[in-house]
């Protein structure tokens, strides 16, 4: 389309070019991801931290005008939401901003020194949510229903679904949201006893979803965004009746299908309701870890490499050379009230208060992720006393505050797997996702006696056996647990009916035996 200054435009056909413009703009920004984090987080972000939710004002998607209209509005949020995960994620790589700093001063003197504890903090939030596999457990005391779970468990580790939700925590700690994928698998694509679907956690920022502003803010319409063989990108656009598939503002037809899953596959699992990455939180503090660490060794190379000062006397550059070849020099006093001298001009840093502002800093970071200390045992505390006193119970109990958030994007995820089990017939229909409790375990080995004392304890009360083993924390699979113990358990443990049942059959008895006495005593 060729434009020329002054040229009219019907209002139809000028929407029409400012979308096409729009999208080809698009096509530009991503193309051009691979960039230098030469800025502060602030200023990429604006001081918007966390991750904007799109919500339409819509609240169905009937049409393929209506899907290109919502991806017209949508895109200038997730091009703002891009920018920021991608500065994030080279972040926790390393590309920092510490390393493109200019010096005004001695700029010949400039180490750029990264201390990534951007990747520190994320290996922490991916090991303390899923360091072990998330299982799933039965609610109720059908054998059906957990046999049904315990296959469910079976199909997700053949499709190392635990690789996936640790690529998907990745995603989460270090750019605030993520998603995950699952889809259908034709009878030809698997082997015998393997589960016909497969899953991705995908890369956000290539992928996207609208959100409806209906109460609840249901998900809307998924956008995944690819190359085709031109190189020209394309839009897919999921809604739960259709796939539309999107090029320069148009819909590409002969490629749009009828979506069969009914629902919307792409799930999303935010870090926390605020979508907020536990990178940001300190980012400023790390930067200016960097920047110290960085002044120190420049203050140990300028105390090394500090000027010679000449006081009295004058010496030319090819005597200088010299000297600071053979490392001495002969200087003379030509007035004795002007003694001549050489000396360097040096200022050593203070280390141990460079050290202190560091540890400082760090120990605030710390503080603000939940994330527990680093002090080593001084003697005399026992291992709990420990767990306590370094923050690691505070951990613990931050990472339940985010639990739900996870929980709640998991069974929308299960949800589509259930769909998909039932349709290929690989799961009982009688199984619902209200059969199904979800299970983020972590560490099992701490304080190991006491959970099973615990274990012993409610055992002994008259809790159910399934709900102790959940309860005391012991076994990352607590359902498998249960339904490997079960024949050993009901040997042991009793339930109420089964007690009262024996306590009549031993009454009754009692009461023949007595019965038998009496007869033998009076014929006697």
């Amino acid at each position: 389309m060729i434009l020329v200054k002054g040229m009219q435009m019907a209002p139809a056909r000028r929407n029409l070019c400012r979308c096409f413009i729009f999208l080809w703009k698009e096509v530009i920004q991503m193309d051009s991801l691979w960039h230098e984090n030469r800025k502060m987080f602030h200023e990429v972000c604006h001081g918007h931290y966390g991750r904007k939710m799109i919500i339409s004002k819509r609240t169905s998607i009937q049409n393929a005008t209506q899907a290109i209209e919502e991806l017209e509005r949508a895109l200038p949020i997730h091009n703002q939401n891009r920018r920021e995960i991608d500065y994030l994620y080279h972040y926790v790589s390393g590309d920092q901003p510490i390393l493109y700093r200019r010096k005004e001063v001695r700029p010949e003197i400039n180490n750029k020194i990264v201390e990534n504890h951007a990747w520190e903090i994320t290996r922490f939030m991916i090991a303390q949510n899923y360091g072990e596999p998330i299982q799933y457990v039965s609610i109720g005391d059908s054998k059906e229903i957990s046999e049904e779970v315990e296959k469910l468990n079976r199909f997700m580790k053949v499709r190392s679904k635990d690789y996936h939700d640790v690529v998907l925590g990745d995603w989460q700690s270090s750019c605030g949201t993520a998603y995950k994928d699952v889809w259908s698998l034709k009878r030809n694509e698997v082997d015998d006893r393997e589960p016909m679907f497969d899953m991705e956690s995908p890369d956000p920022r290539y992928n996207f979803i609208i959100y409806s502003k209906a109460k609840g803010k249901p998900a809307l319409m998924s956008v995944s965004i690819q190359k085709d063989d031109k190189d020209r990108t394309i839009y897919y656009c999921t809604t739960k009746s259709m796939v539309y598939c999107i090029c320069e503002g148009k819909n590409i037809s002969e490629r749009m299908t009828i979506n069969g899953y009914g629902r919307i596959r792409l799930v999303e699992f935010p870090n926390n309701p605020r979508r907020l990455s536990d990178l940001e939180l300190v980012i400023t503090i790390w930067d200016g870890i960097n920047n110290v660490q960085s002044n120190r060794l420049d203050g140990v190379e300028q105390f090394v490499q500090a000027f010679i000062k000449f006081v009295n006397c004058e010496i030319d550059e090819t005597t200088f050379l010299k000297m600071c070849k053979i490392g001495a020099l002969k200087v003379k006093t030509v007035n004795p009230s002007m003694p001549a001298d050489v000396s360097s001009v040096s200022s050593e840093l203070n280390q141990e208060q460079t050290q202190t502002l560091k540890d400082d800093m760090y120990k605030s970071a710390l503080m603000v992720l939940g994330m527990p200390g680093r002090e080593q045992n001084t003697g005399g505390d026992t291992g709990q006393a420990v767990y306590l006193r370094n923050g690691w119970d505070f951990a613990e109990q931050r990472a339940k505050i985010d639990e739900p958030v996870t929980k709640r994007a998991e069974r929308e995820f299960l949800k589509i797997v259930l769909n998909i089990l039932k349709t290929k017939q690989q799961i009982s229909p009688k199984l619902t996702i209200a059969d199904i409790d979800i299970k983020i375990t972590r560490n099992k080995t701490d304080n190991m006696l006491v959970k099973a004392q615990a274990l012993i304890y409610l055992l002994e009360r008259g809790i159910h056996p399934k709900i102790a083993i959940q309860t005391c924390d012991l076994w990352g699979d607590p359902e498998k647990v249960y339904l490997q113990s079960k024949d050993y358990l009901d040997a042991i443990y009793k339930t109420a009916a089964e007690k009262q049942n024996e306590l009549e059959e031993q009454q009754r008895r009692s009461i023949e035996l007595a019965s038998a006495t009496s007869k033998g005593g009076d014929g006697s």
